[in-house]
């Protein structure tokens, strides 16, 4: 079996893009082809129209070449040394960031391939599965007032998810508007559910991230996400070490080293690897079984359609020690139709698909509708 070629296409909502922290409104859908008729697909949480440019830019020099050149031709199963291969000559525009974006979008559609070829779910091809099953939580942007918060949580928790998160929105600025919103979110779930909350990288003192989490452990919150950008380690790991509560990150981290080095300094209490973002499965594995050997568990980041989705599952199926799901909770058109059949959640509970490669099946129509490149 041979790769021919790779499509990259931008789906977009119809009315606009609003600046809020949803990555749901877009996204840049990766389709691998192959001789034998078997095409693989994956979406990408990153910028669509950059990851485009990067899969079908032509080469520059060796060191920078674009990714359909350097994957077409290659057997699919040799998916080890695809990924080394588009590492090594996009090297002068890549190694972070996008191009590894990019790179995961690709190596996850190759992994499709696989389990489609064999006839297996991906899951097996990673290891085998230790659940069937995984409990969700509903994850969703902060809100501006109160009222909203209580009624987001009223409308969310009908499904019985373990629990719900809130970030980003207008959390990070006030410390008293932070403490209002966590409390009425606390006092709305009640003692029994698990609340997170992702600050999305707003804190840029030390001393008041550290007040505000001491805060948050009153209304008895189970991790506080990304309180600063990722490249202060030294502060994670100064802030996780002064708190009751979980420090979390990972989403905005490439590929193993960075992962590596955020286990080994003690940053995180919870790795949240994003499997579009950190260099695909291939390097998800890795970061899989050394963050277990560390006794670090993994709940990936997952804030995209049913594509990005059911991969997750098949990465989770995986995990020995898995805690659970997030399940985005934003509702646009590209969230839950670019997939035939959504992926629902049942008592909090979400099925992990069991069928040949990641599991679903994209819809056509819907990519085509809103297809915009």
């Amino acid at each position: 079996m041979k790769i021919t070629d790779i499509e990259t296409i931008i789906v977009r909502q119809p009315d606009g893009i609003t600046l809020i922290g949803d990555g749901t409104q877009d996204t840049v859908v990766i389709k691998v082809h192959t001789d034998e008729g078997i095409t693989g697909v994956a979406e990408v949480d990153s910028a669509p129209f950059v990851v485009k440019a990067i899969i079908e830019m032509p080469a520059s020099h060796t060191a920078c070449q674009g990714l359909r050149d350097l994957v077409v031709g290659e057997d699919p199963f040799d998916v080890e040394k695809i990924w080394n291969k588009m590492y090594e000559f996009a090297y002068y525009h890549g190694r972070a960031a996008a191009v590894i974006h990019a790179m995961s979008g690709i190596d996850n559609a190759i992994w499709d391939i696989m389990g489609k070829a064999v006839g297996k779910p991906v899951h097996k091809l990673l290891g085998g599965a230790y659940r069937t099953e995984i409990p969700a939580y509903i994850s969703i942007l902060m809100p501006d007032t109160p009222d909203e918060v209580k009624r987001l949580v009223d409308y969310h928790m009908k499904e019985d998810y373990l629990g719900i998160k809130f970030g980003w929105g207008g959390l990070g600025h006030d410390f008293k508007k932070d403490c209002e919103l966590v409390r009425t979110a606390r006092e709305a779930l009640g003692p029994d559910k698990k609340l997170m909350i992702d600050i999305a990288m707003e804190w840029t003192d030390y001393k008041v991230a550290l007040k505000n989490c001491k805060a948050f452990e009153d209304y008895d919150v189970f991790w506080v996400e990304e309180p600063f950008r990722v490249e202060r380690h030294r502060d994670f790991a100064r802030l996780r070490s002064a708190v009751n509560l979980n420090i979390t990150a990972g989403e905005e981290l490439f590929h193993f080293d960075e992962f590596k080095q955020y286990i080994d300094e003690g940053c995180v209490d919870i790795l949240q690897p994003d499997i579009s973002r950190c260099g695909g499965l291939t390097v998800a594995r890795k970061i899989r079984d050394y963050a277990y050997n560390a006794g670090i568990p993994i709940v990936p980041h997952n804030f995209k359609s049913g594509l990005l989705l059911s991969a997750t599952m098949q990465y989770i199926a995986t995990l020995p020690n898995a805690l659970f799901l997030e399940y985005c909770g934003q509702e646009t058109v590209l969230s839950r139709n670019l997939i035939t059949e959504p992926i629902n959640v049942h008592n909090g509970m979400v099925t992990i698909p069991d069928t040949p490669g990641m599991g679903v099946e994209l819809d056509e129509e819907t990519l085509n509708k809103y297809r915009v490149g």
